[in-house]
């Protein structure tokens, strides 16, 4: 009688494992808190784990409401987490998604160059991993089979907004305020060593003298595509160059000119568009809601869309299709796929034009 009496609660005791065993199984890791909530079975089989290098980042909000409205499309969890641009915690993070086990990773790096620790990590787990936005080195992207980038390319952005400037002389003679013939410019740029600050900067200046104009740099500094750095800067470009110097302000992303365009609206510049003696023409990019509605009202001249809408996307469909083991092509993630590895979303130019199809 003991020994049946045994049998029968090892028998029971077993049943209970094998049922937690089961509910804990349908779902390949806790999620913590997430931003995004799939809602269905097929939600729970899939997590995405996702560092982005710093929450309030404009044109990186678009991107992450992109990624969470296409996992729960695809029927994924997609967990985010704000690495607060410090690499140090971007990497603990990446520990933590990998002890979760989760399915695939989607990073936003602090620091391109130190994408190689990352890489390494999730190539031990043999994880797909999805770079976005800001690109890793070459040598580090070659060096995994299982990784990809989805962004796009700065010098498009920075040739862009520099044909914006030129149109915008090309139109109006009198913004060559001392009509030597030259555009005298100031730049505010974004994170030194930055690959899209380096590249918007140098191809914004080359579309302006391809344009056939000559240019003066008058001032430069780097305002860490932040409004507020970026309304501190140009302040003192008007205290160090004089208003009556300044014909253009070419920004390597909204933020920062909507913070310079707040400056030159502290000094009763670019309050109306009409009065060309008060206004000095600023371009940004990333086409960003504050910037298309100051785009609206005429104190910024023009911007370039760095399309959050298709990065959230894309980076999501090659995360599904990698964890799924499918090749990394257009007919699997629906964007096409250079070298293999590289997912490029075209810059659009937005003017006056056509700002309103954005808004």
């Amino acid at each position: 009688m003991k020994n049946k009496k045994v049998a029968r609660i090892l028998a029971s005791a077993l049943a209970v494992i094998m049922v937690a065993g089961m509910a804990t199984g349908c779902r390949k890791a806790d999620s913590g808190s997430s931003e995004g909530d799939g809602g269905t079975d097929a939600a729970e089989e899939v997590l995405i784990g996702s560092a982005i290098y710093k929450f309030d980042d404009t044109f990186m909000t678009g991107v992450r409401d992109s990624m969470t409205t296409q996992a729960k499309e695809d029927g994924a969890e997609l967990e985010l987490v704000d690495s607060q641009n410090k690499q140090a915690t971007q990497n603990e993070q990446v520990d933590t998604f990998i002890t979760k086990g989760v399915n695939a990773l989607a990073i936003n790096p602090v620091d391109r160059t130190a994408a190689g620790p990352i890489i390494e990590k999730a190539k031990d787990k043999d994880l797909p991993i999805v770079f976005l936005n800001r690109e890793p080195e070459a040598e580090d992207m070659n060096s995994y089979d299982k990784v990809w980038y989805v962004g796009a390319k700065a010098e498009q952005s920075g040739t862009l907004s520099g044909e914006i400037i030129a149109d915008y002389f090309t139109e109006n003679k009198d913004a060559d305020k001392n009509g030597d013939g030259k555009i005298q410019y100031v730049m505010i740029q974004g994170e030194q060593g930055h690959q899209d600050a380096t590249l918007r900067t140098e191809y914004s200046v080359k579309a302006l003298e391809e344009a056939g104009f000559e240019t003066e740099q008058l001032a430069t500094d780097v305002a860490n595509w932040d409004k507020a750095k970026a309304t501190d800067l140009m302040k003192a470009f008007i205290t160090g160059q004089g208003l009556d110097k300044i014909e253009a302000v070419l920004c390597n992303n909204d933020d920062m000119a909507l913070g310079a365009i707040e400056a030159l609206k502290a000094e009763g510049y670019n309050k109306d568009p009409e009065d060309k003696a008060n206004y000095i023409p600023v371009v940004g990019v990333d086409a960003t809601a504050p910037a298309l509605e100051a785009m609206k009202d005429g104190s910024l001249l023009g911007t370039v869309l760095n399309d959050a809408e298709n990065q959230g996307k894309a980076t999501i469909k090659v995360c599904m299709a990698a964890q799924e083991g499918k090749e990394i092509n257009e007919e699997n993630v629906g964007y096409p796929v250079t070298d293999g590895k590289y997912i490029w979303i075209d810059y659009v130019k937005v003017t006056a034009d056509n700002y309103e199809d954005y808004l």
